[in-house]
């Protein structure tokens, strides 16, 4: 039995607007799962399905093999959630929140004091239990938030973006202690980020979201070695109107050629020698390098693989829609 089965999952608001597109995946039991995708990919709405918070149009879904449409208790007692808004009462000590969480599980007396402490403990809050969290930082109301998401002990925890606004040495923090959940605890973690270091960092497998729909799948090094060969990166010095694949377009060895204002993206077998072969192709074209650089493939270059826009692109148009 998998932890978390979504199968073509559709969901459609007002104006329009489809946010899930006939989505699947399932999640392994024990595993850090990733759903990588831009703001507006549809990861979200995923979430809310999946802890019960929305229901789809059409399709269906399971969590511990429990079906989240019918069965909506049963699946909340099996899960924990981190949302991308903090749940922290401010007014409240550290304590008393993950003391109130507990209370609304139906815990009480010795066992949940002993709860407490223990999760304040693990998450490095023990000598901040009883101050006011209105106190805390960014990192640390962070961490409250999953120790009361885990004080009634769930076999899966749902994170929607669980690092957003956070500095990169507390976000790296949190990344050691979502893998000791996984990886001591045995708890399922689904992640949505749209941070591509996080994905590869974390999850053990991933599904890529692009516009409500899993484009691709696989471990992150998996995806990454389907791409064959180097990313060739150049920053032009200015846009090229199209000039570009007229230069690149019969260079041997030279594809999968993306230009996004001054960014060009290629591929090559050996990318140390495509460079000099591309720069001087670009040159008899009149168009001005401003600097290049070859690199291993990246998560980016998987996005770009499966959605024909790199990740900032995406970000971008999300940007725009929203407006």
């Amino acid at each position: 039995m998998h932890a978390i089965e979504a199968t073509n999952l559709v969901k459609k608001y007002p104006k329009d607007v489809t946010a899930l597109d006939g989505l699947s995946f399932a999640v392994e039991q024990g595993t850090v799962f990733g759903l990588l995708g831009p703001n507006g990919a549809g990861k979200s709405t995923t979430v809310k399905i999946l802890t019960t918070l929305a229901t789809p149009d059409s399709g269906h879904a399971r969590v511990m093999g429990i079906d989240v449409t019918n069965q909506p208790d049963r699946v909340r007692r099996t899960i924990g959630v981190v949302t991308q808004g903090s749940g922290v009462d401010v007014q409240a000590t550290g304590r008393e929140n993950v003391r109130l969480q507990g209370q609304l599980y139906g815990m009480g007396g010795t066992p949940l004091e002993r709860r407490a402490s223990e999760l304040l403990d693990q998450f490095g809050l023990a000598d901040a239990a009883d101050r006011i969290a209105k106190g805390y930082s960014g990192g640390m109301q962070r961490r409250l938030d999953i120790a009361m998401a885990l004080v009634h002990d769930p076999r899966v925890l749902f994170l929607d973006e669980p690092s957003t606004g956070l500095d990169p040495e507390v976000r790296a923090q949190m990344w050691d202690e979502i893998r000791r959940l996984s990886s001591d605890r045995g708890i399922t973690v689904l992640l949505t980020t749209h941070y591509l270091e996080e994905a590869d960092q974390l999850a053990s497998r991933l599904a890529i979201v692009d516009r409500g729909k899993v484009v691709g799948e696989g471990t992150p090094d998996e995806l990454k070695r389907e791409l064959r060969g180097d990313a060739i990166q150049v920053e032009l010095a200015a846009e090229s109107n199209g000039a570009v694949h007229a230069a690149l377009e019969r260079v041997d060895g030279v594809r999968d050629v993306t230009v996004t204002g001054r960014a060009l993206r290629a591929r090559a077998e050996d990318g140390g020698r495509a460079v000099p072969v591309v720069l001087q192709a670009l040159e008899a074209h009149g168009v001005t390098v401003a600097s290049v650089r070859v690199a291993r493939p990246s998560l980016d270059d998987v996005y770009l693989r499966f959605t024909g826009r790199t990740f900032d692109a995406a970000e971008a148009e999300a940007a725009e829609v929203k407006q």
